[in-house]
């Protein structure tokens, strides 16, 4: 018979969980395994919320393995490190994104992109090397192999860092592998959420030129005076798309619900690129000739390997860039969940576990 979450590992653990399709998250007792002799342990100070947990607590990619505790973008003090652990010691400020294992000998792990490993390990909801399945950080601690643990910059705020664990790393990987990272290079951003707003302020640390292509209007102003945006597009809006036909040299699309893929070729040069970072749950439909036509490229990008995330964490130390976040405590996040079903953050909602976590 197998064990239950709560008595699988020693160490007793708990946070929140959805325990069904419902997505309703609810207290949650559990288990976690002791530290190894690479593991830094830590007590979980603020999570983020991102689009990705909504998906997986209502099992909408179909890959949910129920009790699943969420929580990717998570950033925590160190309270016990491993015998043989290197990179961080007891006391230091770290973050874990959306990895906390992978096969380690493979060509991908090999190159630092772990995120591309078929051996990867989700930091929740994924089976470890053990069996047992991993749980995130909307809990009180968490443990992981020192490879999976990022230095956190002394600069860099807790609160509004941690969305960089997932969305930082989800935006700014595309715009340094696609060559969208050198100054004046064109660059359009699709949807201005959590991901979004992150992919124009790292584009413009860059020096890019940023417009922002969205549905709604009322967005206009915040994106330009706010964000830095150097120009707007309303994506409804034949006539505009029309004026801005062959203009961008890269598009970062961070929306991740269905929408027409067409429009946006056309607004790309000769050579240009549509990256996806969205995940939309149905399949895009995708019109050849636009691509045919000025030899256009359609790509996707997940995350990035660990060495990565860490260049992005001191990028994004250095140019004081961080989420724009609204702070809530644990048991505001099955609001939370259906305000962000709705769009309503700006932009990113992030937990304070560590204040308002309450044992059970």
């Amino acid at each position: 018979m197998a064990k239950s979450s709560e008595t699988e590992h020693p160490v007793k653990a708990f946070g929140w969980a959805a325990r069904d399709t419902s997505g309703l998250l609810s207290p949650f007792k559990f288990s976690r395994r002791e530290t190894g002799e690479k593991d830094v342990r830590l007590k979980v100070l603020y999570c983020g919320i991102c689009h990705s947990d909504l998906h997986m607590i209502k099992n909408e990619w179909g890959i949910t393995s129920y009790p699943v505790v969420p929580g990717h973008e998570i950033v925590g003090v160190v309270t016990e490190v491993g015998s043989k652990v290197e990179k961080v010691k007891v006391g230091d400020n770290v973050g874990i994104g959306c990895l906390v294992g992978s096969c380690g000998s493979c060509e991908s792990c090999c190159d630092d992109l772990e995120n591309h490993c078929a051996k990867q390990v989700l930091t929740y909801g994924s089976p470890y090397f053990d069996g047992t399945m991993t749980h995130g950080g909307y809990s009180e601690s968490m443990v992981a192999d020192e490879r999976f643990i990022v230095r956190w910059p002394e600069n860099l705020p807790l609160d509004s860092g941690a969305p960089l664990l997932c969305a930082g790393i989800t935006t700014y990987s595309p715009l340094k592998y696609f060559a969208l990272d050198k100054p004046g290079t064109k660059v359009g951003v699709v949807g201005l959420g959590g991901l979004g707003h992150l992919a124009v302020k790292l584009a413009k640390a860059f020096g890019a030129h940023v417009t922002v292509i969205s549905t709604s209007e009322s967005k206009k102003k915040e994106a330009l005076e706010k964000l830095g945006a150097d120009s707007f597009l309303i994506s409804r809006d034949p006539e505009q798309l029309q004026g801005a036909m062959s203009s961008l040299d890269g598009i970062i699309d961070t929306v991740s619900a269905t929408h027409a893929v067409a429009p946006l070729l056309g607004l790309l040069k000769p050579n240009g690129k549509l990256v996806m970072v969205g995940g939309p749950e149905k399949p895009l439909e995708v019109p050849v000739f636009p691509l045919l036509m000025g030899r256009k490229i359609l790509a996707g990008s997940n995350i990035g390997g660990l060495k990565e995330t860490q260049e992005m964490l001191d990028f994004a130390a250095k140019h004081n860039i961080t989420a724009d976040v609204e702070v809530i405590s644990m048991d505001y996040v099955n609001t939370a969940m259906e305000r962000l079903l709705k769009s309503d953050v700006r932009y990113r909602f992030v937990i304070d576990v560590a204040n308002t976590l309450k044992m059970e």
